[in-house]
C-alpha cells in the first residue's frame, strides 16, 4: 500500500511541475532571454530616436548596458544600410 501511495505521490508531482509553464512561472533562462530582449528593444528605440547611447543608458538605469548597447548598435547599421533618417 505505501508503496502505491509514493508512486501516485511521485505522479502527482511530477504533473505538478510539467504544468509550470501553464500558471506562467518563468526559469531563470527565460527571464535572462526576455531581460535582454527589452534591453535590445530600448537601445534599438533611442537609436531610431536619435538619441544617443550615454542618455539611454541615462534614461534606462535598471535595463542592462550590455543589451541595450547591442540594440542600439544593430539599429545604427540597419539605418546606415538602409539610409533612413531617425524619427
Amino acid at each position: 500500500m505505501r508503496h502505491l501511495l509514493r508512486i501516485l505521490l511521485i505522479a502527482l508531482v511530477a504533473t505538478g511541475l510539467a504544468g509550470c509553464d501553464l500558471l506562467g512561472i518563468e526559469t531563470t533562462s527565460q527571464i535572462a532571454a526576455r531581460k535582454e530582449a527589452e534591453g535590445k528593444a530600448i537601445g534599438s528605440a533611442c537609436r531610431h530616436a536619435v538619441r544617443s547611447i550615454e542618455d539611454c543608458f541615462e534614461s534606462n538605469p535598471r535595463a542592462g548596458k550590455a543589451a541595450v548597447f547591442a540594440g542600439w548598435k544593430e539599429m545604427d547599421q540597419y539605418m546606415r544600410e538602409n539610409k533612413l533618417e531617425g524619427a
